[in-house]
């Protein structure tokens, strides 16, 4: 079976051929670094990292790289308002990524580039763009001359001439051209700056990402990726800047994660329903977080409110559930059933079902409802009067497999029988003392751990589920 990837670039499904045998190079847009990121910055980054376990799973080896913009406007007004330098409030927001998407179970890309680091390189690239003439210095500031790349226009499907429609040079821009952009911006006073050929300055926001890709990745790479929202005219600009200093294409596959919404209304300061993931994560579960994320296609968009993530919070423990079940039983079980080859059959299909599904443009919507029938089929499996250990640990080892390409980690350590009875006698006690809400705390956590209780006369009793 080969990956299908859905390419932004001819808008199609595409079988997957990198350019090296076995080797993937993917960049992913990362954040600017001003703020806590929001939970559409948390879709990419779980979306993407998805999509690397992935690969991986399937044998590639992937060399990721994912950059921090740690200077532009926004970093400069947080500064200003902070009181403090554009390097301290980049430090202080890259740890904060590094803490969330962690917790959301994210791994760090192998490079994660910072813009401040790699002036050289971007001065260098902004130079040659201008000795082959598809840039010019005007005032100080440096832009591109988007008129001389003939292809502009090709990832967002949009031709020049519907571009020129409401293009304009704003006040203190020094274009020739409405539509041409930055390239490198003269310092205002007073802000960060670094020298170059064309004076003091920083880097415009497209640059970066053309250079510190190709350092990292070279000319070419086999996936760019990033959110819908970056399309245009980040992505695009991105291209005509690599395509014209190399002269050959700048990306194979051009991967874009769908819109987040809150309550069906697109997320925006101004609505007041913009929601940073460092906030969620301290009312929910962050697994749950991400088990929502992944619950929808990747391309499609996603719909973002507490009573969707309260259902994912259910899926997910279904699943925690299923797979401590296991775990509980793995102990207690005899060596062979008559009906080993056929569960073993019931195990691989599933795991096919699994691959046929990622393979489909890493389809996670599809690949839940299959951790689902694993779950599904095990408790059924549990129910047998005599079960294997053979198959329990096939069981187990399909769902951790599973479990690890989707980046989802479960609690794995079962409830001892004198942990659950002093659970029960911390909740008689909040009964006693008519603490309600941390008898039902209790009642829930125990059920979450698939223990159901019985209130008798004679006390509670207890079973496993």
């Amino acid at each position: 079976m080969t990956i299908q990837i859905y390419n932004t670039l001819t808008r199609k499904k595409e079988p997957f051929i990198p350019i090296e045998e076995g080797k993937v190079k993917m960049y992913v847009c990362g954040p600017t670094v001003y703020n806590y990121i929001h939970i559409g910055n948390a879709r990419a980054a779980i979306v993407f990292d998805t999509v690397r376990n992935y690969l991986e799973y399937r044998g590639y080896d992937v060399q990721y790289v994912s950059n921090f913009t740690d200077v532009d406007d926004k970093l400069i007004r947080a500064a200003n308002e902070l009181g403090e330098t554009v390097p301290q409030v980049a430090d202080r927001f890259i740890e904060a990524y590094y803490e969330d998407t962690s917790a959301l179970g994210c791994r760090k890309a192998d490079v994660h580039p910072r813009v401040m680091e790699h002036m050289d390189i971007i001065v260098s690239f902004i130079q040659t763009l201008i000795e082959k003439g598809f840039a010019y210095e005007s005032g100080g500031d440096v832009y591109y001359k988007t008129r001389h790349f003939e292809s502009y226009g090709k990832l967002s499907h949009q031709s020049i001439d519907e571009l020129k429609v409401g293009a304009r040079i704003d006040v203190g821009e020094k274009k020739q051209d409405a539509l041409d952009f930055a390239l490198w911006k003269a310092a205002k006073e007073g802000e960060i700056y670094w020298e170059s050929p064309w004076g003091n300055g920083r880097p415009g926001w497209h640059i970066e990402c053309s250079a510190m890709a190709r350092k990292y990745l070279g000319d070419t790479i086999d996936i760019h990726a990033g959110g819908q929202d970056l399309t245009f005219p980040h992505h695009e600009n991105e291209i005509a800047q690599s395509e014209a200093l190399t002269g050959r294409p700048f990306a194979n596959y051009w991967m874009h994660n769908g819109y987040l919404n809150i309550d069906n209304e697109k997320m925006s300061k101004s609505l007041g329903n913009f929601v940073l993931a460092h906030d969620v994560i301290k009312q929910y579960d962050p697994r749950v977080l991400r088990f929502f994320m992944l619950s929808v296609h990747y391309r499609h968009p996603i719909n973002y409110n507490t009573e969707l993530l309260d259902s994912s919070q259910n899926g997910f423990e279904r699943i925690q559930t299923a797979y401590q079940n296991l775990k509980h039983r793995l102990g207690s079980c005899a060596n062979l059933t008559h009906d080993d080859e056929q569960w073993l059959k019931v195990i691989h299909d599933l795991r096919d079902t699994f691959i046929r599904e990622m393979d489909d443009d890493f389809n996670t919507a599809n690949a839940i409802s299959v951790l689902f029938d694993f779950a599904k089929q095990a408790n059924l499996y549990l129910q047998e009067q005599n079960t294997s250990e053979q198959i329990i640990e096939a069981f187990l080892d399909q769902f951790e497999a599973l479990l690890i390409v989707l980046g989802i980690e479960i609690d794995t350590e079962e409830l001892l029988d004198e942990d659950i009875e002093a659970l029960i006698e911390k909740r008689n006690e909040a009964r006693k003392n008519r603490d309600f809400a941390l008898s039902d705390e209790i009642r829930d956590e125990l059920k979450a751990r698939n223990i159901i209780l019985e209130d008798t006369p004679q006390g509670t009793r207890w079973k496993r589920g």
